[in-house]
């Protein structure tokens, strides 16, 4: 897989007025429909960096056509870099060196967890930050006091509290949605850090379907353009086949 070409820093990429979209995906068989989130959304003038975790990459290896390649996804016009968790050490740190996590964090306008599995959806209510997807989660700045708003972008990237949102989008066996701990877990992500209780969080609720596991019921991720029409509305942007501009209030 196609690494990033140099480190990211984020104060270098502070003024380039566009919007920054931190993707990530967790494991589960959804993770095959980012391919298309990222080709729907490549249409705008937006900077896009994705990380997969360990478990989320197996379902990206090339095995058919909605399967494709993980370094296949780097073609795809204004995604900048993918990431996994080996990136994250990949050198022996050194005092003043950048951490990855810190970075992306600083650099990210906005992110998005789609598919979230029901793993990770516990460790995210649970604090834990094992991986690389869990420490950007972990350290995301909940306060809107550490990264300031980046000049000539849209409005709606900031909550109405001024914070950067972080939306999730679960997807995970019937059995594990409707499980108790999970109906906890969900109460956490929507009522104590939602944006609509002047927090940063959004849970986009999954679906009923037949899953790929051939059980029917809930747990399914959100249709994948329903999900890319809720990213637009942060971004500002309106769907189009034709290159579109964010539009600065």
């Amino acid at each position: 897989m196609s690494k990033p070409s140099t480190a990211l820093r984020a104060s270098d990429h502070q003024n380039d007025g566009r919007p920054h979209l931190l993707l990530a995906c967790t494991g589960s068989v959804a993770t095959i429909k980012i391919p298309l989130i990222i080709q729907a959304l490549s249409k705008h003038d937006i900077s896009m960096r994705l990380i997969l975790s360990s478990s989320a990459s197996q379902f990206l290896q090339g095995q058919s056509a909605e399967q494709p390649s993980v370094s296949s996804l780097l073609e795809i016009p204004n995604l900048e870099a993918v990431y996994t968790d080996e990136d994250e050490w990949s050198q022996p740190w050194t005092r003043g060196a950048d951490i990855l996590h810190i970075e992306l964090r600083r650099w990210a306008d906005i992110m998005i967890i789609a598919p979230l599995s029901a793993n990770s959806m516990a460790k995210m209510v649970a604090g834990m930050a094992d991986s690389l997807v869990m420490s950007v989660v972990r350290a995301w700045d909940t306060t809107a006091i550490l990264d300031a708003q980046r000049p000539n972008l849209p409005s709606t990237l900031r909550t109405s509290t001024g914070k950067k949102p972080l939306l999730v989008a679960p997807a995970m066996n019937t059995a594990m949605w409707a499980h108790p701990v999970t109906h906890k877990q969900a109460a956490v992500l929507e009522q104590e850090w939602g944006v609509e209780t002047g927090g940063w969080g959004r849970l986009i609720r999954p679906v009923e379907k037949e899953l790929a596991c051939g059980d029917t019921g809930g747990g399914a991720m959100r249709e994948w353009k329903e999900i890319v029409s809720i990213i637009r509305q942060y971004l500002d942007v309106e769907a189009t086949d034709n290159v579109a501009s964010t539009k600065t209030k």
